[in-house]
């Protein structure tokens, strides 16, 4: 499986941004397919993920501001698609953003999208 993330980008604080994270090959596999970060000089954290059934989490810091959805695969529960919502973006949401599919026991990671905030 290979994931393509996108949208990233420099935004004020109270602005809003647009992740899209795309993927490709054995998707039929996917169980869940999520956004994590990273920031400088601290640890990846989740953001928030979502099933093949459309089951959410996320993390403390962002509920109330940010909205995981998904595509499926036609006329199935196959996640090909995920997006992340991020408004009412603050300076501590600055960090690079990865995109992780999960299947059979592995993860699977997109490369990272920056997304600065500014102050």
């Amino acid at each position: 499986v290979q994931l393509q993330a996108s949208g990233g980008g420099l935004v004020q604080s109270g602005g809003s941004l647009r992740l899209s994270c795309a993927a490709s090959g054995s998707i039929f596999a996917i169980v869940s397919m999520g956004w994590y970060r990273q920031a400088p000089g601290k640890q990846r954290e989740l953001v928030a993920d979502i099933t093949s059934t459309g089951s959410t989490n996320y993390a403390d810091s962002v509920k109330g501001r940010f909205t995981i959805s998904r595509d499926k695969a036609k006329n199935t529960v196959t996640l090909k698609s995920v997006y992340l919502q991020m408004n009412s973006l603050q300076s501590e949401d600055t960090a690079v953003y990865y995109c992780k599919a999960f299947i059979a026991g592995l993860d699977y990671w997109g490369q990272g999208t920056l997304v600065t905030v500014s102050s």
